[in-house]
Protein backbone atom coordinates (compact mmCIF):
# COMPACT_ATOMS: atom_id res chain seq x y z
CA UNK A 1 0.00 0.00 0.00
CA UNK A 2 2.83 2.63 1.12
CA UNK A 3 6.02 3.20 -0.60
CA UNK A 4 8.00 0.87 2.95
CA UNK A 5 6.55 -1.21 5.77
CA UNK A 6 4.42 0.38 8.20
CA UNK A 7 2.91 -1.00 11.26
CA UNK A 8 -0.59 -0.94 13.23
CA UNK A 9 -0.42 -0.89 17.05
CA UNK A 10 -2.69 -1.42 19.57
CA UNK A 11 -3.61 -1.99 22.78
CA UNK A 12 -6.46 -4.51 23.99
CA UNK A 13 -9.09 -4.08 26.55
CA UNK A 14 -11.58 -6.87 26.46
CA UNK A 15 -15.03 -6.70 26.63
CA UNK A 16 -16.52 -7.81 30.20
CA UNK A 17 -18.31 -5.03 31.31
CA UNK A 18 -21.59 -3.79 30.03
CA UNK A 19 -22.43 -0.47 29.42
CA UNK A 20 -25.25 1.93 28.45
CA UNK A 21 -26.84 1.40 25.21
CA UNK A 22 -26.87 4.43 22.66
CA UNK A 23 -30.31 2.61 20.58
CA UNK A 24 -32.33 0.82 23.21
CA UNK A 25 -30.86 2.90 26.21
CA UNK A 26 -30.33 -0.37 28.57
CA UNK A 27 -27.55 1.56 30.80
CA UNK A 28 -26.03 -2.16 31.04
CA UNK A 29 -26.84 -4.22 28.10
CA UNK A 30 -24.08 -3.12 25.60
CA UNK A 31 -21.28 -5.65 25.20
CA UNK A 32 -17.64 -4.88 22.92
CA UNK A 33 -14.87 -5.87 22.69
CA UNK A 34 -12.12 -2.46 22.39
CA UNK A 35 -8.66 -1.88 21.86
CA UNK A 36 -7.17 1.39 21.58
CA UNK A 37 -5.34 2.21 18.15
CA UNK A 38 -2.41 4.33 18.55
CA UNK A 39 -1.77 4.16 14.92
CA UNK A 40 -3.30 1.96 11.48
CA UNK A 41 -2.74 1.16 8.10
CA UNK A 42 -5.87 1.28 6.22
CA UNK A 43 -5.62 -2.80 5.19
CA UNK A 44 -5.60 -3.30 8.37
CA UNK A 45 -8.86 -1.39 9.31
CA UNK A 46 -10.19 -3.08 5.73
CA UNK A 47 -9.62 -6.47 7.47
CA UNK A 48 -10.82 -5.29 10.90
CA UNK A 49 -14.14 -4.24 9.72
CA UNK A 50 -14.67 -7.59 7.90
CA UNK A 51 -14.71 -9.17 10.61
CA UNK A 52 -17.24 -6.83 12.56
CA UNK A 53 -15.16 -4.23 14.21
CA UNK A 54 -15.53 -0.44 13.95
CA UNK A 55 -13.90 2.80 14.81
CA UNK A 56 -14.26 5.73 16.82
CA UNK A 57 -12.15 8.05 17.26
CA UNK A 58 -9.16 5.78 17.77
CA UNK A 59 -10.64 3.66 19.98
CA UNK A 60 -11.87 0.11 17.59
CA UNK A 61 -14.42 -1.89 19.08
CA UNK A 62 -16.70 -4.96 18.20
CA UNK A 63 -19.86 -6.02 19.89
CA UNK A 64 -20.45 -8.93 21.63
CA UNK A 65 -23.15 -10.40 19.24
CA UNK A 66 -24.46 -13.26 21.28
CA UNK A 67 -24.53 -10.85 24.74
CA UNK A 68 -25.60 -7.25 23.35
CA UNK A 69 -28.86 -6.30 24.12
CA UNK A 70 -29.06 -4.50 20.27
CA UNK A 71 -26.85 -6.65 17.91
CA UNK A 72 -25.20 -4.54 15.35
CA UNK A 73 -24.68 -6.70 11.79
CA UNK A 74 -21.85 -5.12 9.64
CA UNK A 75 -23.26 -4.08 6.15
CA UNK A 76 -22.14 -2.99 3.17
CA UNK A 77 -23.89 -1.39 -0.02
CA UNK A 78 -22.80 -2.41 -3.60
CA UNK A 79 -22.31 0.83 -4.99
CA UNK A 80 -21.53 -0.26 -8.24
CA UNK A 81 -24.79 -1.99 -8.71
CA UNK A 82 -26.92 0.65 -6.95
CA UNK A 83 -30.12 1.96 -7.84
CA UNK A 84 -31.58 5.00 -5.86
CA UNK A 85 -35.48 3.80 -4.90
CA UNK A 86 -38.54 5.69 -5.11
CA UNK A 87 -38.23 7.01 -1.44
CA UNK A 88 -34.45 8.14 -2.57
CA UNK A 89 -35.57 10.03 -5.27
CA UNK A 90 -37.80 11.96 -3.59
CA UNK A 91 -35.21 12.93 -0.68
CA UNK A 92 -33.11 14.09 -4.51
CA UNK A 93 -35.93 15.56 -5.69
CA UNK A 94 -36.42 17.74 -1.96
CA UNK A 95 -32.86 18.85 -2.05
CA UNK A 96 -33.43 19.80 -5.32
CA UNK A 97 -36.40 21.91 -4.89
CA UNK A 98 -34.82 23.77 -1.77
CA UNK A 99 -31.58 25.17 -3.69
CA UNK A 100 -33.76 26.14 -7.23
CA UNK A 101 -36.22 27.39 -5.26
CA UNK A 102 -35.54 28.37 -1.61
CA UNK A 103 -38.43 26.17 -0.42
CA UNK A 104 -37.08 24.50 3.27
CA UNK A 105 -39.63 21.71 4.33
CA UNK A 106 -41.37 21.83 7.47
CA UNK A 107 -41.01 19.83 10.71
CA UNK A 108 -37.87 17.50 11.64
CA UNK A 109 -37.34 13.85 9.72
CA UNK A 110 -36.43 12.10 12.62
CA UNK A 111 -36.56 8.43 10.58
CA UNK A 112 -32.67 8.46 9.75
CA UNK A 113 -31.10 8.64 13.24
CA UNK A 114 -26.98 8.71 13.07
CA UNK A 115 -25.05 5.67 14.72
CA UNK A 116 -24.13 6.70 18.32
CA UNK A 117 -20.33 6.90 18.88
CA UNK A 118 -18.79 5.01 21.12
CA UNK A 119 -18.67 6.69 23.68
CA UNK A 120 -20.56 4.85 27.11
CA UNK A 121 -17.48 2.42 25.97
CA UNK A 122 -14.64 5.02 25.98
CA UNK A 123 -11.45 3.15 26.46
CA UNK A 124 -8.97 3.54 29.60
CA UNK A 125 -5.74 5.63 29.37
CA UNK A 126 -3.61 4.32 27.24
CA UNK A 127 0.17 3.95 26.89
CA UNK A 128 2.54 6.62 25.17
CA UNK A 129 3.90 4.20 22.45
CA UNK A 130 4.82 6.36 18.95
CA UNK A 131 6.37 4.52 15.59
CA UNK A 132 9.83 5.64 16.90
CA UNK A 133 9.94 3.38 19.75
CA UNK A 134 9.50 0.32 17.60
CA UNK A 135 12.38 -1.63 16.09
CA UNK A 136 13.14 -5.22 15.59
CA UNK A 137 15.07 -7.64 16.95
CA UNK A 138 17.31 -10.75 15.81
CA UNK A 139 14.49 -13.12 16.80
CA UNK A 140 12.00 -12.17 14.15
CA UNK A 141 12.52 -12.05 10.62
CA UNK A 142 9.96 -8.65 10.12
CA UNK A 143 11.26 -5.65 8.34
CA UNK A 144 13.19 -3.12 10.31
CA UNK A 145 11.66 -0.10 8.34
CA UNK A 146 8.44 1.88 9.74
CA UNK A 147 7.20 4.00 7.19
CA UNK A 148 6.55 7.54 7.50
CA UNK A 149 3.29 8.85 6.35
CA UNK A 150 3.31 10.88 3.32
CA UNK A 151 3.17 14.21 2.60
CA UNK A 152 -0.63 15.67 1.84
CA UNK A 153 -0.13 17.48 -1.22
CA UNK A 154 -3.09 17.43 -2.48
CA UNK A 155 -7.37 17.58 -1.19
CA UNK A 156 -9.90 17.02 -3.61
CA UNK A 157 -12.60 19.68 -3.67
CA UNK A 158 -15.98 18.66 -5.10
CA UNK A 159 -18.33 20.76 -6.15
CA UNK A 160 -21.78 19.89 -5.93
CA UNK A 161 -23.94 20.27 -9.83
CA UNK A 162 -27.21 21.77 -9.08
CA UNK A 163 -29.97 18.90 -8.68
CA UNK A 164 -33.19 18.24 -10.59
CA UNK A 165 -36.12 20.38 -9.84
CA UNK A 166 -38.09 17.13 -10.20
CA UNK A 167 -40.93 17.86 -12.50
CA UNK A 168 -43.68 15.37 -12.68
CA UNK A 169 -46.88 15.17 -14.72
CA UNK A 170 -49.72 16.18 -12.80
CA UNK A 171 -52.12 13.22 -10.99
CA UNK A 172 -55.26 12.57 -12.40
CA UNK A 173 -57.63 12.04 -9.48
CA UNK A 174 -60.71 9.67 -9.97
CA UNK A 175 -64.03 11.11 -9.86
CA UNK A 176 -66.13 9.66 -6.94
CA UNK A 177 -69.80 8.03 -7.25
CA UNK A 178 -71.79 7.82 -4.20
CA UNK A 179 -71.20 3.99 -3.80
CA UNK A 180 -67.38 4.80 -3.08
CA UNK A 181 -66.85 3.06 -6.86
CA UNK A 182 -64.44 5.28 -9.27
CA UNK A 183 -65.82 5.34 -12.70
CA UNK A 184 -64.56 7.04 -16.22
CA UNK A 185 -66.23 9.64 -17.40
CA UNK A 186 -66.21 11.32 -20.51
CA UNK A 187 -63.73 14.58 -21.00
CA UNK A 188 -64.98 18.14 -20.60
CA UNK A 189 -63.73 20.22 -23.40
CA UNK A 190 -60.30 20.63 -23.21
CA UNK A 191 -59.15 17.56 -20.74
CA UNK A 192 -58.46 14.02 -21.61
CA UNK A 193 -56.94 12.89 -24.97
CA UNK A 194 -57.77 16.15 -27.19
CA UNK A 195 -57.07 15.49 -30.93
CA UNK A 196 -56.29 19.35 -31.03
CA UNK A 197 -53.75 19.25 -28.40
CA UNK A 198 -50.13 18.21 -28.97
CA UNK A 199 -49.65 14.44 -27.23
CA UNK A 200 -47.85 14.24 -24.06
CA UNK A 201 -44.40 14.13 -23.48
CA UNK A 202 -41.95 13.43 -21.21
CA UNK A 203 -40.64 16.04 -18.94
CA UNK A 204 -37.12 14.65 -19.32
CA UNK A 205 -37.60 14.99 -23.22
CA UNK A 206 -39.25 18.24 -23.05
CA UNK A 207 -36.05 19.31 -20.58
CA UNK A 208 -33.51 17.84 -23.10
CA UNK A 209 -35.00 19.63 -25.98
CA UNK A 210 -34.79 22.96 -23.89
CA UNK A 211 -31.05 22.49 -23.14
CA UNK A 212 -30.32 22.07 -26.68
CA UNK A 213 -32.53 24.82 -27.76
CA UNK A 214 -30.33 27.10 -25.15
CA UNK A 215 -27.04 25.48 -27.14
CA UNK A 216 -28.64 26.58 -30.27
CA UNK A 217 -29.37 30.09 -29.26
CA UNK A 218 -25.77 30.76 -27.39
CA UNK A 219 -23.95 29.59 -30.67
CA UNK A 220 -26.04 32.02 -32.67
CA UNK A 221 -24.82 34.85 -29.99
CA UNK A 222 -21.70 33.40 -30.58
CA UNK A 223 -21.71 33.64 -34.30
CA UNK A 224 -21.51 30.00 -34.61
CA UNK A 225 -23.80 28.47 -37.48
CA UNK A 226 -24.95 25.47 -36.14
CA UNK A 227 -27.93 23.09 -36.39
CA UNK A 228 -28.87 20.79 -33.80
CA UNK A 229 -31.90 18.62 -33.93
CA UNK A 230 -33.16 16.41 -31.04
CA UNK A 231 -32.57 13.31 -31.80
CA UNK A 232 -35.50 10.68 -31.55
CA UNK A 233 -34.84 8.23 -28.25
CA UNK A 234 -35.02 4.77 -28.82
CA UNK A 235 -37.07 2.71 -26.89
CA UNK A 236 -34.05 1.08 -24.64
CA UNK A 237 -32.91 5.09 -24.19
CA UNK A 238 -36.83 6.20 -23.30
CA UNK A 239 -36.67 3.12 -20.66
CA UNK A 240 -33.48 3.30 -19.24
CA UNK A 241 -33.98 4.30 -15.59
CA UNK A 242 -31.98 7.35 -14.23
CA UNK A 243 -29.00 6.24 -11.94
CA UNK A 244 -27.80 8.10 -9.48
CA UNK A 245 -25.68 10.63 -11.04
CA UNK A 246 -28.36 11.73 -13.35
CA UNK A 247 -30.48 12.43 -10.08
CA UNK A 248 -27.47 14.52 -8.98
CA UNK A 249 -25.81 16.20 -11.83
CA UNK A 250 -28.88 17.01 -13.59
CA UNK A 251 -28.34 20.32 -14.44
CA UNK A 252 -30.43 23.74 -12.22
CA UNK A 253 -31.60 26.97 -13.30
CA UNK A 254 -29.47 29.35 -13.35
CA UNK A 255 -31.07 31.60 -10.80
CA UNK A 256 -31.16 29.05 -7.96
CA UNK A 257 -31.94 30.42 -5.20
CA UNK A 258 -28.93 28.62 -3.02
CA UNK A 259 -25.75 27.11 -3.99
CA UNK A 260 -24.22 23.74 -2.58
CA UNK A 261 -21.07 23.07 -2.92
CA UNK A 262 -19.51 19.43 -1.62
CA UNK A 263 -15.62 19.70 -0.18
CA UNK A 264 -13.53 16.69 0.93
CA UNK A 265 -10.77 17.52 3.55
CA UNK A 266 -8.57 15.38 4.65
CA UNK A 267 -8.52 15.36 8.31
CA UNK A 268 -5.78 12.46 9.24
CA UNK A 269 -3.11 14.14 9.32
CA UNK A 270 -4.94 17.91 9.02
CA UNK A 271 -4.70 19.50 5.70
CA UNK A 272 -5.05 23.32 5.79
CA UNK A 273 -8.45 23.72 4.60
CA UNK A 274 -9.56 21.00 7.26
CA UNK A 275 -7.78 23.75 10.12
CA UNK A 276 -9.34 26.62 8.16
CA UNK A 277 -12.83 25.40 8.52
CA UNK A 278 -12.45 23.70 12.18
CA UNK A 279 -14.27 26.19 14.56
CA UNK A 280 -17.35 26.30 11.75
CA UNK A 281 -17.29 22.60 11.86
CA UNK A 282 -17.34 22.34 15.40
CA UNK A 283 -19.85 24.61 15.58
CA UNK A 284 -22.25 22.94 14.05
CA UNK A 285 -21.68 19.76 15.42
CA UNK A 286 -22.33 21.65 18.98
CA UNK A 287 -25.80 22.65 17.80
CA UNK A 288 -26.70 19.54 16.15
CA UNK A 289 -25.73 17.75 19.50
CA UNK A 290 -27.66 19.75 21.60
CA UNK A 291 -31.04 20.11 19.33
CA UNK A 292 -30.89 16.60 17.85
CA UNK A 293 -29.18 14.54 20.61
CA UNK A 294 -30.21 16.28 23.56
CA UNK A 295 -26.90 16.87 24.73
CA UNK A 296 -26.40 19.67 27.91
CA UNK A 297 -24.40 22.97 26.53
CA UNK A 298 -21.21 21.38 27.85
CA UNK A 299 -21.14 18.27 26.77
CA UNK A 300 -20.50 18.37 22.96
CA UNK A 301 -17.19 20.13 23.95
CA UNK A 302 -14.26 20.81 21.83
CA UNK A 303 -11.95 17.79 23.03
CA UNK A 304 -15.18 15.76 22.73
CA UNK A 305 -15.02 16.39 19.08
CA UNK A 306 -11.82 15.98 18.07
CA UNK A 307 -11.54 12.80 20.18
CA UNK A 308 -14.59 10.79 18.27
CA UNK A 309 -14.63 13.08 15.11
CA UNK A 310 -11.57 14.30 14.28
CA UNK A 311 -8.68 11.65 15.60
CA UNK A 312 -8.15 8.89 13.35
CA UNK A 313 -5.50 6.20 13.44
CA UNK A 314 -5.45 5.43 9.88
CA UNK A 315 -2.29 6.40 8.44
CA UNK A 316 -2.35 8.43 5.01
CA UNK A 317 -1.19 6.18 2.28
CA UNK A 318 -0.92 6.50 -1.43
CA UNK A 319 -0.74 3.44 -4.11
CA UNK A 320 -0.71 3.96 -7.95
CA UNK A 321 -3.89 1.94 -8.44
CA UNK A 322 -5.61 3.80 -6.23
CA UNK A 323 -8.04 6.55 -6.02
CA UNK A 324 -5.92 9.84 -6.36
CA UNK A 325 -6.94 11.75 -3.44
CA UNK A 326 -5.23 8.35 -1.36
CA UNK A 327 -6.66 6.55 1.33
CA UNK A 328 -7.07 7.78 5.35
CA UNK A 329 -9.62 9.70 6.80
CA UNK A 330 -11.73 12.48 5.77
CA UNK A 331 -14.38 14.89 6.86
CA UNK A 332 -17.09 15.55 3.52
CA UNK A 333 -18.31 19.17 4.34
CA UNK A 334 -21.67 20.19 3.13
CA UNK A 335 -20.70 24.37 2.25
CA UNK A 336 -24.28 26.12 1.57
CA UNK A 337 -24.34 29.65 0.34
CA UNK A 338 -20.88 30.23 1.76
CA UNK A 339 -20.78 28.04 5.03
CA UNK A 340 -20.57 24.41 6.48
CA UNK A 341 -24.36 22.57 7.11
CA UNK A 342 -23.16 19.13 7.24
CA UNK A 343 -20.36 16.98 7.61
CA UNK A 344 -19.96 13.20 6.65
CA UNK A 345 -17.09 11.58 8.60
CA UNK A 346 -16.05 9.14 6.25
CA UNK A 347 -12.86 6.87 5.39
CA UNK A 348 -11.61 5.49 2.01
CA UNK A 349 -10.23 2.14 2.63
CA UNK A 350 -8.51 -0.37 -0.24
CA UNK A 351 -12.06 -1.71 -0.90
CA UNK A 352 -14.51 0.52 0.35
CA UNK A 353 -15.91 3.63 1.76
CA UNK A 354 -16.88 3.66 5.32
CA UNK A 355 -19.11 5.94 7.02
CA UNK A 356 -18.10 7.02 10.15
CA UNK A 357 -20.77 9.39 11.51
CA UNK A 358 -22.75 12.51 10.15
CA UNK A 359 -23.84 16.20 11.77
CA UNK A 360 -25.88 18.94 10.57
CA UNK A 361 -27.12 22.46 11.14
CA UNK A 362 -30.46 21.39 13.24
CA UNK A 363 -32.04 24.51 10.80
CA UNK A 364 -32.13 21.77 8.11
CA UNK A 365 -33.36 19.20 10.40
CA UNK A 366 -36.32 18.48 7.75
CA UNK A 367 -33.91 17.66 4.98
CA UNK A 368 -33.45 14.20 5.42
CA UNK A 369 -29.90 14.77 5.38
CA UNK A 370 -28.81 11.25 6.77
CA UNK A 371 -29.93 9.97 3.67
CA UNK A 372 -29.85 12.52 1.22
CA UNK A 373 -25.66 12.72 2.22
CA UNK A 374 -25.34 8.50 1.89
CA UNK A 375 -26.67 8.85 -1.50
CA UNK A 376 -23.87 11.74 -1.91
CA UNK A 377 -21.73 9.20 -0.66
CA UNK A 378 -22.81 5.87 -2.72
CA UNK A 379 -21.93 8.65 -5.73
CA UNK A 380 -18.52 9.22 -4.19
CA UNK A 381 -17.51 5.53 -4.10
CA UNK A 382 -18.75 5.06 -7.90
CA UNK A 383 -16.49 7.95 -8.41
CA UNK A 384 -13.71 6.43 -6.98
CA UNK A 385 -14.26 3.22 -7.99
CA UNK A 386 -13.32 4.25 -11.62
CA UNK A 387 -9.87 5.03 -10.59
CA UNK A 388 -9.83 2.24 -8.37
CA UNK A 389 -11.39 -0.90 -9.88
CA UNK A 390 -11.23 -3.08 -6.48
CA UNK A 391 -12.92 0.00 -4.12
CA UNK A 392 -16.87 -0.99 -4.91
CA UNK A 393 -18.71 -0.89 -1.48
CA UNK A 394 -19.73 1.48 0.63
CA UNK A 395 -19.88 0.13 4.14
CA UNK A 396 -22.94 2.17 6.09
CA UNK A 397 -21.42 1.22 9.61
CA UNK A 398 -23.98 -1.13 11.14
CA UNK A 399 -27.54 -2.29 10.63
CA UNK A 400 -29.55 -2.87 13.64
CA UNK A 401 -32.89 -4.77 13.24
CA UNK A 402 -34.14 -4.40 16.96
CA UNK A 403 -33.86 -0.97 16.42
CA UNK A 404 -37.01 0.20 13.96
CA UNK A 405 -35.35 3.54 13.54
CA UNK A 406 -31.98 1.83 12.46
CA UNK A 407 -33.49 -0.09 9.81
CA UNK A 408 -33.24 2.40 6.75
CA UNK A 409 -30.05 1.37 6.52
CA UNK A 410 -31.33 -1.73 4.65
CA UNK A 411 -33.01 0.13 2.10
CA UNK A 412 -29.80 0.90 -0.04
CA UNK A 413 -29.57 -1.57 -2.33
CA UNK A 414 -28.06 -4.51 -3.31
CA UNK A 415 -26.66 -4.83 0.34
CA UNK A 416 -25.18 -7.64 2.46
CA UNK A 417 -24.69 -8.44 6.11
CA UNK A 418 -21.48 -10.03 7.55
CA UNK A 419 -22.32 -13.23 9.28
CA UNK A 420 -21.26 -13.10 12.61
CA UNK A 421 -19.63 -16.54 12.73
CA UNK A 422 -18.27 -17.66 9.88
CA UNK A 423 -17.68 -13.46 8.74
CA UNK A 424 -18.92 -14.44 4.58
CA UNK A 425 -21.03 -11.72 2.92
CA UNK A 426 -24.73 -12.83 2.78
CA UNK A 427 -27.55 -10.87 1.01
CA UNK A 428 -29.72 -8.90 3.12
CA UNK A 429 -32.81 -10.43 1.89
CA UNK A 430 -31.59 -13.90 3.19
CA UNK A 431 -30.63 -12.30 6.41
CA UNK A 432 -33.87 -10.63 7.53
CA UNK A 433 -36.53 -13.24 8.26
CA UNK A 434 -33.82 -14.77 10.44
CA UNK A 435 -33.90 -11.33 12.27
CA UNK A 436 -37.70 -11.43 12.52
CA UNK A 437 -37.60 -14.33 14.81
CA UNK A 438 -34.35 -13.61 16.71
CA UNK A 439 -32.23 -10.81 17.48
CA UNK A 440 -29.09 -12.61 16.77
CA UNK A 441 -28.64 -15.13 14.02
CA UNK A 442 -25.84 -16.96 12.28
CA UNK A 443 -26.31 -16.09 8.47
CA UNK A 444 -24.10 -19.08 7.08
CA UNK A 445 -26.39 -21.68 5.57
CA UNK A 446 -23.44 -24.10 5.59
CA UNK A 447 -24.11 -25.90 9.08
CA UNK A 448 -20.31 -26.68 8.54
CA UNK A 449 -18.82 -23.57 7.99
CA UNK A 450 -16.59 -22.00 10.27
CA UNK A 451 -14.20 -19.17 10.27
CA UNK A 452 -11.47 -19.51 7.62
CA UNK A 453 -9.43 -16.83 8.95
CA UNK A 454 -9.35 -18.38 12.54
CA UNK A 455 -6.42 -18.53 15.16
CA UNK A 456 -4.20 -20.83 14.31
CA UNK A 457 -1.37 -20.33 16.10
CA UNK A 458 -1.04 -17.42 18.97
CA UNK A 459 2.56 -17.89 18.94
CA UNK A 460 2.64 -16.56 15.69
CA UNK A 461 0.62 -13.21 17.12
CA UNK A 462 2.85 -10.20 17.11
CA UNK A 463 3.57 -7.98 20.21
CA UNK A 464 5.62 -4.81 20.73
CA UNK A 465 7.69 -5.23 23.74
CA UNK A 466 10.01 -2.95 25.24
CA UNK A 467 10.63 -1.44 22.11
CA UNK A 468 10.99 -4.56 20.02
CA UNK A 469 9.14 -6.42 17.60
CA UNK A 470 8.57 -10.43 18.52
CA UNK A 471 6.33 -13.41 18.25
CA UNK A 472 4.31 -13.92 21.24
CA UNK A 473 6.03 -17.57 21.43
CA UNK A 474 8.83 -15.17 22.11
CA UNK A 475 7.73 -12.68 24.08
CA UNK A 476 6.54 -15.25 26.67
CA UNK A 477 10.07 -16.83 27.13
CA UNK A 478 11.22 -13.99 27.91
CA UNK A 479 7.74 -13.36 30.37
CA UNK A 480 8.10 -16.68 31.88
CA UNK A 481 5.96 -15.57 34.52
CA UNK A 482 3.80 -14.04 32.32
CA UNK A 483 -0.02 -14.83 32.60
CA UNK A 484 -1.61 -13.27 29.61
CA UNK A 485 -1.61 -16.06 27.22
CA UNK A 486 -5.80 -16.62 27.37
CA UNK A 487 -5.98 -12.56 27.03
CA UNK A 488 -3.67 -12.66 23.80
CA UNK A 489 -5.41 -15.72 22.58
CA UNK A 490 -8.81 -14.04 22.90
CA UNK A 491 -7.68 -10.65 20.83
CA UNK A 492 -5.96 -12.91 18.30
CA UNK A 493 -9.41 -14.84 17.49
CA UNK A 494 -11.06 -11.57 17.23
CA UNK A 495 -8.68 -9.64 14.54
CA UNK A 496 -8.30 -13.61 12.85
CA UNK A 497 -4.84 -15.22 12.28
CA UNK A 498 -4.18 -12.78 9.61
CA UNK A 499 -4.22 -9.67 11.04
CA UNK A 500 -2.55 -10.94 14.61
CA UNK A 501 0.63 -11.75 12.24
CA UNK A 502 0.39 -8.36 11.19
CA UNK A 503 -0.48 -6.32 14.27
CA UNK A 504 1.63 -5.09 16.80
CA UNK A 505 -0.12 -5.64 20.33
CA UNK A 506 1.60 -3.83 22.68
CA UNK A 507 2.51 -5.30 26.04
CA UNK A 508 4.17 -2.58 28.64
Amino acid sequence: MAGNKSYTIVEYFGGDDGYRCGYCKNEKGNFSHGMWSHTMTVQDYQDLIDRGWRRSGKYVYKPIMNKTCCPQYTIRCHAVKFQPSKSHKKILKKMSKFISKGELPTGQDDGEPMDSVCEEAGPREPSKVSHAEVKCPVVTDIQKEVAECPAITEVQKEVADALPTGSEMPRKDPVSVPDGRTTATPPKPGMGADPSRPPCRKAKDLRKERRIQKEQMRQHADGVSSIVSPTPSTPTQTNQPKNLEDFINESLPDNSSHCLEVRLVRSNPPSPQFKASFDASYQVYKLYQMAIHKDPPDKPSESQFRRFLCDSPLEAEYSPDGPEVGYGSFHQQYWLDGRIVAVGVIDILPTCVSSVYLYYHPEFASMSLGSYSALREIAFTRHLQKQSPKLSYYYLGFYIHSCPKMRYKGQYRPSDLLCPETYVWVPIERCLPQLENSRYARFSQDPDAGDARALKDVGRALVLYRRAVMPYAAYSRKRKSSSDETEVQQYAGLVGQDCAERILLYRA
